[in-house]
C-alpha cells in the first residue's frame, strides 16, 4: 500500500485529488496540508511514500517546502502553471501534472509513483510515456520540457542519444537509444534500425533513391534521414 499526502492551499484542488484517488485503492491518503507549516508537521509525524504538491501557496512555495525537508518523499508536482515544469524535473520530481487534473494523466502519475517507490518489492520498471505526454530533456547546458509530438527523430551515438526537436537544435542526452525505445509509445515511435527511432506521424514524404536506399523527410528537420531496405520495410508496415 502506497502512502501519500496531499499538499495544496486550495480545498477544491485537494477534493479533486481525493476523488481521483478513489479509482486507486492501492494508494492510501495519510493526510492533507494547506501550506508549509502544516505540511512539515504532517510529514514529520507520518511515514509518507509520496506527496502531491502544489507550488504556489501562501507563505512558502512547494519548492521551498521540499528544500526544508531533510529527506523529502517522492513528489508529484500538481500546478496550474506549465512554467514550473522545468524546475520540477530539475529537482527530480517524479512527475509534473497540470490542473485541472485529468483521470488518465493522474493514473500515469500513480504508475510513476509505484515505479519510484516499489521497484524492489513489486518488480516494477519505469512506465512508458503516453502519446500526449511531455518529456524532460536535460543536458549540461540546458533543460527542455517538450511534448512527444515535437520529437520527430532519435539517433543513437554510442551510449548517447541525439534527440531532434522540431525547429530546434538537437540535444545530446547521456542515455542509450534502447532506454528511449522502452519509454516511448509505439506507435507512433518506431525503431527502424539499430540507430534510429522515428516518429512516424512526423513523416512528410519518402523519396526512394534505389532499392536499398531511401530519404525520409520529417517535420521540423531540414535534412532528410537515409534509410536502408529493412528500415523502409518497417516503416511501410507501420504505415499500413
Amino acid at each position: 500500500m502506497l502512502r501519500v499526502a496531499l499538499i495544496d492551499d486550495e480545498p477544491l484542488a485537494r477534493q479533486r485529488l481525493r476523488h481521483l484517488l478513489k479509482a486507486h485503492p492501492e494508494v492510501n491518503i495519510i493526510g492533507e496540508a494547506d501550506g508549509r507549516d502544516s505540511a512539515l508537521e504532517l510529514l514529520s509525524s507520518e511515514r509518507t511514500d509520496a506527496i502531491f504538491l502544489d507550488i504556489e501557496m501562501p507563505g512558502a512555495s512547494g519548492f521551498e517546502l521540499l528544500r526544508d525537508l531533510e529527506r523529502p518523499p517522492k513528489a508529484v508536482i500538481v500546478t496550474a502553471h506549465a512554467r514550473h515544469a522545468i524546475h520540477a524535473f530539475e529537482i527530480e520530481a517524479i512527475d509534473c501534472i497540470l490542473k485541472p487534473v485529468q483521470p488518465a494523466r493522474f493514473a500515469q502519475a500513480i504508475r510513476r509513483i509505484e515505479s519510484a517507490c516499489l521497484p524492489a518489492k513489486e518488480g516494477l520498471t519505469e512506465p512508458p510515456y503516453s502519446a500526449d505526454d511531455r518529456i524532460c530533456l536535460q543536458t549540461p547546458q540546458r533543460t527542455l520540457v517538450v511534448t512527444l509530438s515535437s520529437i520527430p527523430l532519435l539517433q543513437a551515438d554510442g551510449d548517447f542519444t541525439r534527440i531532434f526537436v522540431k525547429d530546434s537544435a538537437p540535444l545530446m542526452i547521456c542515455k542509450t537509444i534502447a532506454h528511449y525505445e522502452k519509454l516511448l509509445p509505439s506507435p507512433p515511435f518506431l525503431r527502424v534500425d539499430r540507430s534510429l527511432i522515428i516518429h512516424i506521424e512526423a513523416i512528410i514524404r519518402i523519396d526512394r533513391k534505389s532499392r536499398d536506399e531511401a530519404a525520409v523527410f520529417l517535420e521540423g528537420i531540414p535534412e532528410p534521414v537515409t534509410l536502408g531496405r529493412a528500415a523502409q520495410a518497417r516503416i511501410r508496415e507501420a504505415l499500413g
